[in-house]
């Protein structure tokens, strides 16, 4: 799990370079803790995508940042708060922008792929994009400061997964500010893009949330029970560690082929920031550990 006593640095650290931004941040906050339980009401069993998700995947994003903490100007710091808040709005949308925003989403060939599709599938499929267009509908709501800053908040929640993140029109690695400064949207990308993907412990279950004995649908069933057999993540220079029940075999193929794919999140997150920006992520396998 995060480190506690670095929790709050990229909220302390905003709010020591720009009071202003840190009150625009805050202030969103407020706004969003509901929008965002609004989830549960497509997705009533699904795993925590509230705000205390996003309180966790910051907690991960100031581990991953670690000593580079100073090399980030204020104005990526704000925007990186703000994306890990406004990164899964999407999964509480209204019918109404459902609608909408679903003539506006480029979806390829997925109604090809998957025919019978409800809409609670297609949002959580899409909801990334989603969450893209419920801020740009709102952004008036949340007074960003500009529209550059508007612009990089949608496209760094966009990229919590799916996206490009080597795409040097989507994600510039010099996105230049009103005040002068430029945001490295590569970074802050794969940074939530990563925290999102490891945010897997028994904690995003919680019995206080989710009681299993009165769940219908099997499959986030099993999901939750793959969750609760994760019992801790331990975040090294070179490493993530899962800790993990290994006890039925049926959750640990499970948990194997979430490694799986959390090994290659970290993959393309390394090669997105590593390969393009003067920042680094120094982790590089996902391994398990059985307690």
């Amino acid at each position: 799990m995060p480190d506690d006593a670095n929790s709050f640095a990229l909220e302390f650290r905003l709010r020591a370079l720009d009071r202003d931004l840190h009150k625009r941040f805050t202030d969103c906050v407020f706004v969003l803790q509901r929008i965002l339980s609004n989830y549960k009401l497509l997705f009533p069993e699904y795993t925590d995508h509230s705000e205390l998700h996003s309180i966790t995947v910051i907690q991960f994003c100031n581990t991953l940042i670690g000593e580079q903490l100073d090399r980030l100007n204020k104005n990526e710091i704000y925007v990186l708060l703000a994306s890990c808040y406004f990164h899964d709005t999407g999964m509480g949308i209204t019918k109404k922008d459902y609608e909408a925003f679903s003539r506006e989403i480029d979806f390829g060939d997925y109604f090809e792929k998957h025919p019978n599709a409800t809409p609670a599938e297609q949002i959580r499929d899409f909801h990334n994009e989603y969450s893209g267009m419920f801020i740009r509908k709102y952004a008036e709501l949340f007074e960003f400061p500009s529209k550059t800053h508007l612009e990089a908040i949608v496209q760094i929640s966009r990229g919590h997964r799916k996206t490009d993140l080597k795409d040097e029109r989507i994600y510039p690695v010099r996105l230049p500010t009103p005040d002068g400064e430029t945001i490295c949207l590569p970074y802050l990308a794969a940074l939530l893009r990563l925290a999102d993907e490891i945010d897997v412990t028994a904690d995003r279950s919680s019995k206080l949330l989710y009681d299993l004995e009165t769940m219908v649908d099997e499959h986030q069933f099993f999901e939750h029970k793959r969750h609760r057999a994760v019992r801790d993540l331990i975040i090294s220079r070179d490493a993530f560690t899962l800790l993990i029940d290994d006890s039925d075999p049926v959750i640990l193929d499970m948990i194997e082929r979430m490694a799986d794919k959390m090994q290659k999140t970290l993959d393309t997150c390394r090669e997105a920031v590593n390969g393009r920006t003067p920042f680094e992520i120094t982790q590089r396998r996902v391994l398990l550990r059985p307690v």
